[in-house]
């Protein structure tokens, strides 16, 4: 054998070293896969390397219960969080929290019998899994399945697994609890065993907490007699330990005072980019688009250049908000926080399971101001909850009937749209400071961001993204009349009044905290995240495509004719391009008015516009009647295989528009409206029809 040189053992460890290094990527070296998650784990008193294997993380926690979930916006979540919580207190269940893609489910066919696992499913768009239930509902539905003891679907894998489940939709979406029904169908097709009849709580109906409490009690029952468990007195037992610090404070450069994760708080914000770490990005223009006093509608055009962030037209931007400083000091001034808002704290998990909701140390108002949902809807379960916590005997009185009696519940509360502070503030004027702010963390749902249709083609501007939206208000009469601000519309309009000059924007008197934690916003920035869609364009630009978008419903199709306009101008074949349009007058909140003629030029007779004005006669006109009187086209660029998109209001317009469109292919193709509604119904299913639609 010839010797080797110098050159040859070099070369020789060189190959070594890196076919050790492919085969253990992900384990020694890898990046972790979510740089928000990674940055928390001294905070969680997490471990290096956790497992991924569901029964050796609750064995070695001591756990007997795991409550899943798959959430979109944190409502799933939410309910998860305090079905753990009150399973503990109630019935001395040693519960967890998961997530769904923190696990593999390989093993789900060793889940012992002694245990028991909760699914809090919520559907996502077209009966789809929210982003972090994709990989557990594609293997427990897949059709070649096979758990870790090599069983597939005809052995009853699953015999020794005892569920439960409960679902979150909104019954104005075709596919209502399509996630929760099948998972449940899948779950006992393998042999798994459902305590009790699986829950669905209904947005839609505006029913979801009450349903939610509907079905946990008598789930509790059935759950307490097959596992054997005695209720007891609940106590509120906090997962959370909050310690004050005297040593450090706000401008000590390792206290996060609103930054996401350790990168934005060490100046080197580094992607991917997603919903656990935004993009700060600029904001290079905004405008009114209305032109009528007293209401707002914004175009924002948002830079993405130089971050890796990518879109496709029809994808939809998340904006991360801030709550406003008006809240912010109502909250602080209620629970008798006020002068320690700057106080630094540190959070730890009490429960080697539990997740901080935020990175820290951090101050209460950073907290606060940045990572609570405090201007979101109240529960009645949170409500009776702090009843324990109330000023005085008639404060907590007040608290336990609001907890009790959902009839008045709704009256004080639902029907006003309170927020938790301004419920503190209505029961006692006086501070609530004997509240744990643990059981406030616990129960208010995280600052979740809010998510837009791209108004934009990714073809004509690829690294700049726009934006359409319309400032919410909603005003509540009563003897203390509330006005409700949408918070993350209010924000980006104070964006556009700072970048118009305004020194202190105050948008209907709410200020915010618009240059960010430690400045690092000024210069008008935002944090954004970009979320892909199936709401497309066909590939073909010659196919025919009929758009209905009233109001800021056409901001994506905006982003569509843009696209087809600049096909056209590139000599392109492009099909016939309809838009149905609605607003309340012409004069007053026609979005984008002059550009429809712009592209109207650019696609001369392929580009249609019908409008409908709900306020310029004295009967209103919306967009569905416009889709009747033009039946004959609708139905002739749909033979033709034409797409069909809606985009706006899931519970009236969307809903409207989808038996409009069953009664036009009935009447015109001469079949029965039951076969008109299968057609559209086919259509749904084969992507012919598309909705991006919300309520």
């Amino acid at each position: 054998m010839a010797q080797l040189d110098t050159l040859d053992l070099i070369v020789l460890i060189a190959l070594l070293v890196g076919t050790a290094a492919y085969f253990t990527k992900g384990t020694y070296w890898g990046v972790p896969k979510d740089p928000y998650a990674a940055s928390f784990a001294s905070a969680n008193g997490a471990k290096a390397g956790k497992t991924r294997n569901i029964l050796e993380k609750m064995d070695e926690s001591g756990k007997n219960a795991v409550i899943f979930y798959g959430s979109q916006t944190g409502t799933a979540e939410d309910y998860a969080s305090r079905l753990a919580k009150e399973g503990s207190s109630r019935f001395g269940l040693k519960t967890m929290v998961a997530d769904l893609e923190d696990y593999d489910y390989e093993n789900l066919d060793t889940f012992p019998a002694d245990k028991v696992a909760m699914f809090v499913l919520a559907t996502y768009g077209e009966g789809e899994p929210t982003d972090n239930a994709v990989d557990f509902y594609e293997f427990i539905m897949g059709d070649d399945i096979s758990f870790s003891g090599g069983g597939g679907v005809d052995s009853s894998p699953l015999s020794d697994l005892y569920f439960v489940a409960f679902g979150l939709g909104n019954n104005t979406y075709e596919h209502y609890q399509a996630l929760v029904r099948r998972v449940n169908t899948a779950l006992l097709k393998l042999g798994a065993h459902r305590i009790s009849a699986a829950g669905e709580g209904d947005d839609g109906a505006g029913t979801m907490e009450e349903d939610f409490l509907a079905w946990k009690e008598p789930m509790w029952t059935e759950l307490a007699q097959k596992m054997n468990l005695e209720e007891r007195e609940a106590v509120y037992e906090p997962v959370f330990g909050i310690t004050e610090r005297d040593d450090l404070t706000p401008d000590t450069k390792e206290v996060y005072v609103g930054e996401p994760n350790k990168n934005h708080l060490e100046g080197m914000s580094r992607g991917p980019y997603n919903a656990h770490n935004p993009y700060i990005a600029p904001i290079v223009e905004s405008r009114e688009v209305f032109t009528v006093k007293g209401r707002n509608c914004l175009h924002m055009e948002i830079d993405v250049s130089g971050s890796n962030l990518s879109y496709q037209t029809g994808d939809h931007i998340a904006v991360w908000p801030t709550n406003a400083g008006r809240e912010v000091d109502r909250f602080l001034d209620i629970l008798g926080l006020s002068d320690r808002r700057h106080k630094v704290i540190s959070v730890k998990g009490l429960d080697p399971t539990a997740r901080v909701p935020f990175p820290t140390p951090t101050t209460y108002d950073a907290a606060i101001r940045y990572h609570m949902e405090i201007c979101g809807p109240v529960s009645r379960q949170f409500v009776a909850s702090l009843a324990a916590f109330a000023p005085d005997e008639a404060s907590k009185d007040e608290m336990a009937r609001l907890g009790d009696d959902k009839d008045y519940f709704r009256e004080k509360v639902s029907n006003q749209y309170l927020n938790i502070a301004q419920v503190l503030e209505r029961v006692c004027e006086a501070k609530w400071s004997k509240v744990p702010f643990s059981i406030m963390m616990e129960s208010i749902q995280k600052l979740q961001p809010r998510y837009y249709s791209i108004s934009s083609s990714s073809l004509v501007q690829k690294t700049k993204i726009s934006i359409t939206a319309v400032v919410e208000e909603i005003r509540v009469p009563g003897s203390k009349p509330n006005i409700v601000k949408g918070v993350t519309t209010n924000y980006l309009l104070a964006l556009k009044q700072k970048q118009h000059g305004e020194p202190e924007p105050d948008p209907h008197g709410l200020t915010y905290a618009i240059t960010g934690p430690r400045n690092k916003y000024d210069g008008c920035h935002v944090p954004v995240h970009v979320r892909h869609s199936n709401f497309k364009l066909p590939s073909d630009p010659s196919k025919p495509i009929i758009m209905v978008g009233p109001g800021s419903g056409v901001a994506p199709f905006r982003g569509f004719i843009q696209e087809r306009a600049a096909q056209a101008k590139a000599g392109e074949k492009v099909g016939k391009t309809i838009l149905f349009y609605g607003c309340r007058k012409s004069t007053e909140d026609f979005l984008y008015k002059d550009e429809w003629e712009m592209y109207k030029q650019a696609l001369g007779d392929s580009f249609e516009l019908f409008t409908a004005f709900s306020r310029e006669t004295a009967e209103k006109v919306y967009v569905q009647q416009r889709l009747s009187e033009q039946a004959s086209l609708v139905n002739e660029l749909l033979q033709q295989k034409g797409n069909f998109y809606v985009c706006g209001d899931a519970s009236n317009m969307a809903r409207e528009v989808n038996t409009m469109l069953g009664q036009i292919v009935a009447n015109q193709r001469g079949l029965t409206a039951e076969k008109g509604e299968e057609i559209v119904k086919s259509m749904r299913s084969s992507n012919q029809y598309q909705e991006d639609v919300w309520s």
